[in-house]
C-alpha cells in the first residue's frame, strides 16, 4: 500500500473515463495507472520494501486517490536526484516503451527507429531511450515547438505531420527498421510503406481506430512484422520482469541524469478533469501529473 504524493495522467485514463477502457477484474474502478509516494503497509511475504520507503509504482488502477495498492514487484525505487513528482511519471511510460521497443521490437544499435507523437509522454521517453542505446531516432510531431523538443531529446530528423508526409521523408533514408505507433487508422498502411525490408511495426494504441483495410503483400515480399501489446492486462509476473529489466538497464541512466522525464504540467487531484482536458487537447509536451 502506497500513500501517494503524485499520480501520472495517461491516455488510458481518459479512455476509461469515456467508457472505452474498462479496468480488469479485481482492479480499482478509479483511474490512475502510475504514481509515487511512501509505502504505508506491506503484505505477508514482502521483503524488498519496508514501511516508509519512497517508491514509484505501476498500478492496476486506483491512482487518483490518497492510497493505492499494487504488487510489490511492480514498485521501483525513486532514482537518486529525481523528485516524487518526476518519479510518478516513470512507471506506465517506461514499462510501455521498454517492453515494446526493446523486448518486443528488439531495437538494436545503429538501427533506424521512428516514434509517432514524439512530444507525448511515450514519445519523449522513446526518443531518449532509443538514442541512449545507440539507435538512429526519427519522430513525428504537430508543431515546430514540438519538433524542436524531439530534436533536443536526440531525434535525428523530426517530421511535422501537418506539412510533411512521413513515409516520403523516411523513404529518402531507406526506410526505418522499427516503428512505435499509437495512432492506428490510415497510419498502419503508411507505416508499412515507411519500413525498410525486414522492418517491424509495434502497435500500442489506436487513436484513429483499429479497423482498417490493408494491403499485406508488402509484408510477405519485404518480410515485415506487425506486432503490439497493451500493458494493463499482462500478468503480474510479466510486469515484474519488465520492472526488473528497467531497474538493471534503465534506472542507472536516470540516476546519472542521462535521461529524465519531460514534464508538462501539474494539477491538483481536484482538477483531474482539467488535466484530462489538457491531455485530450493534444497541446501537452511530456507528462501531466496530479498532486495528491
Amino acid at each position: 500500500m502506497i500513500k501517494l504524493a503524485y499520480a501520472g495522467v495517461n491516455r488510458p485514463d481518459t479512455l476509461q473515463r469515456a467508457g472505452l477502457y474498462n479496468p480488469p477484474v479485481g482492479a480499482s474502478d478509479l483511474p490512475g495507472l502510475e504514481g509515487a509516494g511512501v509505502v504505508s503497509a506491506i503484505g505477508l511475504g514482502v521483503t524488498q520494501w519496508s514501511v516508509g520507503d519512497e517508491v514509484c509504482a505501476l498500478l492496476p488502477g486506483g491512482g487518483y486517490a490518497q492510497y493505492a495498492a499494487t504488487h510489490a514487484n511492480h514498485c521501483l525505487p525513486i532514482p537518486q536526484g529525481l523528485s516524487l513528482k518526476q518519479a510518478a511519471c516513470l512507471p506506465e511510460t517506461f514499462f510501455t516503451v521498454y517492453s515494446n521497443v526493446f523486448q518486443r521490437g528488439k531495437l538494436g544499435v545503429g538501427e533506424k527507429f521512428l516514434v509517432h507523437g514524439g512530444s507525448s509522454g511515450i514519445g519523449t521517453t522513446a526518443i531518449q531511450l532509443a538514442h541512449l542505446f545507440g539507435a538512429r531516432v526519427f519522430a513525428t510531431a504537430g508543431s515546430e515547438e514540438k519538433c524542436q523538443v524531439c530534436k533536443d531529446l536526440g531525434a535525428e530528423r523530426v517530421i511535422n505531420y501537418r506539412s510533411e508526409v512521413f513515409e516520403d521523408v523516411l523513404e529518402s533514408y531507406g526506410g526505418v527498421d522499427l516503428i512505435l505507433d499509437m495512432v492506428g487508422g490510415d497510419y498502419i498502411q503508411r507505416n508499412l510503406e515507411a519500413l525498410a525490408d525486414d522492418g517491424r511495426l509495434v502497435q500500442i494504441a489506436f487513436l484513429k481506430g483499429p479497423k482498417v483495410a490493408l494491403n499485406l503483400v508488402q509484408m510477405m515480399t519485404r518480410r515485415l512484422s506487425i506486432t503490439g501489446s497493451t500493458l494493463r492486462p499482462q500478468s503480474d509476473l510479466a510486469k515484474a520482469k519488465i520492472a526488473s529489466a528497467l531497474l538493471e538497464k534503465v534506472w542507472p541512466h536516470l540516476v546519472l541524469n542521462r535521461i529524465a522525464p519531460v514534464m508538462d504540467s501539474e494539477f491538483q487531484i481536484s482538477e483531474a478533469a482539467e488535466a484530462h482536458k489538457r491531455m485530450e487537447s493534444g497541446q501537452h509536451i511530456g507528462k501531466i501529473v496530479l498532486k495528491i
